[in-house]
């Protein structure tokens, strides 16, 4: 995956745990793709603080996924769920009974409202 995406699903998932200042820097640098220059600009300082707050930041929150793995492990469950859909597909496709294909589309409901 690449870098920037991968730091942006962890700003949004660890983004509580930053203070309002550095979740807006992460943001603006991360999701809206301004550069550093930019981003001292809009909030009247060096670029060097921008270039040392994202940095800093970007540390905290590989080392919140190290401990955590929660971006890991949705990975890891929307895979699954990608897995059992596609097998449902494949069953409901070689079955011609309404009553179960009716229950395959309820399995699949469920696996959407995970």
């Amino acid at each position: 995956m690449e870098e920037r995406i991968y730091l942006s699903m962890l700003l949004s998932t660890y983004g509580s745990l930053l203070t309002e200042k550095q979740v807006n820097v992460m943001k603006l640098y991360y999701d809206d793709d301004l550069s550093m220059p930019e981003i001292a600009e809009i909030n009247n300082t060096t670029r060097q603080a921008i270039h040392d707050l994202i940095k800093r930041c970007h540390k905290m929150l590989l080392g919140y996924e190290d401990k955590l793995k929660l971006v890991d492990k949705y990975n890891r469950n929307e895979n699954i769920k990608k897995n059992l859909k596609d097998k449902l597909c494949i069953l409901k496709s070689k079955i011609s009974d309404e009553n179960n294909a009716k229950l395959i589309d309820d399995i699949e409901k469920n696996i959407n409202s995970l």
